[in-house]
């Protein structure tokens, strides 16, 4: 069988960049009793930070925590619209509505799984107040043709990059660098793991300060400062969203194995693109692998043999997915819904193949033959 990284689990993606000297960080969280937010939590944030190359980040609980943060602190509130692709995880979407705002869907380039500046332009109405793209399998997303009308119109980018912690753009900057709001998730199979956590790289050190307070239960001194007061302030709204020592520590552990990770994931996304291109009835979503850091390899199926394949795939014990389903046809967003052709199409096209960094080119050639006997059997 080849699993899923979800069934791998975070030993899976982890254990290979957990051992020798750089388990200190996991042990010494253990071994100091301090499970919640530390100054490993610190460190984790000053490293990530000096990786992206800029100033500040705040690590959160999880990815969505990150979107949900990063969306009050710019503005979402009861009344205000967010542009939004309709084509994510639904967490992107939740995230928005728990602020109080509500997502105005968008349609995405088949050929990317993305959005574009075009798509972006005809969506805006007088209520739009955030601009949402999602770096859907870790392709970067560039906006800057729309940014002027954007900056115009006092709209904020927040970036959904779940997918694209370690992509660059094709100025070679990395993902979290370019001046967004940009939300990381480091869940359990993600680029760059935590176990759970998230990540927020902020505009400003005011921003950063608003991020730290919302994650904190409003809570104005550091988790660090307040152990050494008698008494704190809280001064407006928070959660409890801070990430935990133990989730930093893992995240600690992989940081300096970042390239190897990399590169193998590359190479994989690499591998099925060589193998695919003999296989008739499907096309390759295009990541931009040249400055992607992959997180999916996503296909789309020809005509209306998506189910029948997936289903014999998974009677073959082949662990594949279907992400995502297009969230305006949810029920819980169903008062949002607008027609969305390419999504609508893309939804009921998509396949994601096994990928992850411990499947082996002998993996991949099992899946695409599998793939192929599956896509003649459905002819």
């Amino acid at each position: 069988m080849i699993p899923s990284p979800t069934a791998a689990g975070i030993a899976r993606n982890a254990s290979p960049y957990l051992h020798g000297g750089e388990e200190t960080a996991l042990c010494q969280a253990l071994r100091s009793g301090q499970y919640g937010h530390s100054e490993l939590t610190d460190t984790f944030e000053h490293r990530v930070a000096r990786l992206l190359g800029v100033e500040d980040a705040v690590a959160v609980a999880s990815g969505t925590a990150a979107l949900h943060l990063a969306l009050l602190a710019a503005g979402a509130e009861p009344g205000t619209e967010v542009v939004v692709p309709s084509f994510t995880y639904c967490a992107t979407v939740q995230a928005i509505v728990a602020t109080g705002a509500h997502p105005r869907f968008i349609d995405v380039d088949p050929d990317t799984g993305c959005i574009d500046d075009q798509h972006v332009l005809e969506a805006l109405t007088g209520n739009t107040r955030i601009v949402l793209p999602v770096l859907y399998g870790g392709r970067p997303v560039d906006l800057t043709a729309a940014s002027p009308v954007l900056a115009a119109r006092g709209i904020t980018v927040v970036e959904d990059a779940a997918h694209a912690f370690g992509s660059r753009h094709p100025s070679r900057v990395r993902v979290g660098a370019t001046g967004d709001l940009t939300c990381f998730s480091f869940g359990p199979i993600k680029n760059l793991t935590c176990g759970q956590g998230g990540m927020i790289v902020p505009r400003t050190r005011t921003e950063a300060t608003t991020l730290r307070r919302l994650r904190g239960l409003g809570v104005v001194q550091s988790p660090t400062r307040r152990a050494e007061m008698t008494s704190y302030t809280v001064d407006g709204f928070g959660m409890r969203a801070q990430m935990p020592s133990l989730n930093a520590a893992i995240g600690l552990a992989q940081l300096p194995h970042l390239h190897k990770i990399e590169t193998r994931r590359r190479s994989l996304w690499r591998t099925y693109a060589d193998a695919l291109r003999t296989v008739d009835g499907i096309t390759l979503v295009d990541v931009d692998i040249d400055h992607a850091l992959p997180h999916l390899c996503a296909v789309r199926v020809d005509s209306d043999r998506r189910d029948p394949v997936f289903s014999r795939l998974r009677g073959r014990g082949i662990a594949i997915g279907t992400h995502y389903p297009p969230n305006h046809l949810q029920p819980a967003f169903r008062r949002w819904h607008r027609a969305l052709p390419s999504t609508e199409q893309l939804g009921r096209k998509i396949l994601t193949l096994p990928f992850h960094p411990h499947l082996t080119e002998q993996d991949i050639d099992h899946v695409t033959t599998e793939l192929a006997h599956a896509l003649e059997a459905t002819r």
